[in-house]
């Protein structure tokens, strides 16, 4: 078995995603997004509505997750990936403003597909079941817009070694 690949996010250069292919190890060290549904609903909103977003989406990576509180003395309880298909709606707008990738399980709709062809991003597969290995990779994590979605917010991750797999590579491969 080949080493795994290794991304400083957010991405400096998203060139580097061109030399990862479907079924590649990646481990993710750095600062990783984190929105779910309410989130990804309200940025769509605020870009038809031609408002700036809260946060900057270049060369950055979302993570697909809902937190479980944060036992006393960790940063964020069980962060285990959600499924990725709700967020299809909104993915390829965010996608084209320079988003880098999205992390999450599950297959994605022909959009999200060609939008990340496109955009030439990836998309990630977190390991289901995994929520408390994934809290482990966690060293910190704040709230950075919304946080009157409650579990919703969009949070910042700061993670090291966060393993993942290339589900779907810029050239639209897939591992579905």
């Amino acid at each position: 078995m080949s080493a795994a690949t290794h991304l400083l996010l957010p991405l400096a250069d998203k060139s580097l995603l061109a030399q990862l292919h479907a079924f590649d190890l990646v481990t993710l060290d750095g600062t990783l997004l984190v929105a779910r549904d309410q989130a990804h609903r309200r940025l769509v909103s605020m870009l038809d509505a031609g408002e700036s977003l809260p946060v900057d989406l270049e060369g950055r990576m979302i993570y697909y997750m809902g937190p479980s509180p944060a036992p006393d003395g960790f940063p964020i309880g069980s962060c285990g990936p959600t499924t990725s298909a709700r967020m299809d709606p909104f993915a390829p707008a965010l996608l084209d403003l320079g988003l880098a990738g999205m992390v999450g399980k599950g297959p994605r709709s022909a959009s999200v597909v060609d939008a990340i062809i496109r955009n030439k991003a990836v998309y990630l597969q977190a390991y289901g079941g995994c929520g408390a290995l994934y809290a482990s990779k966690v060293k910190s994590a704040r709230t950075v817009a919304f946080a009157d979605l409650g579990p919703e917010a969009m949070l910042l991750l700061q993670v090291e070694a966060f393993p993942v797999l290339v589900a779907i590579d810029s050239q639209g491969n897939s591992v579905f």
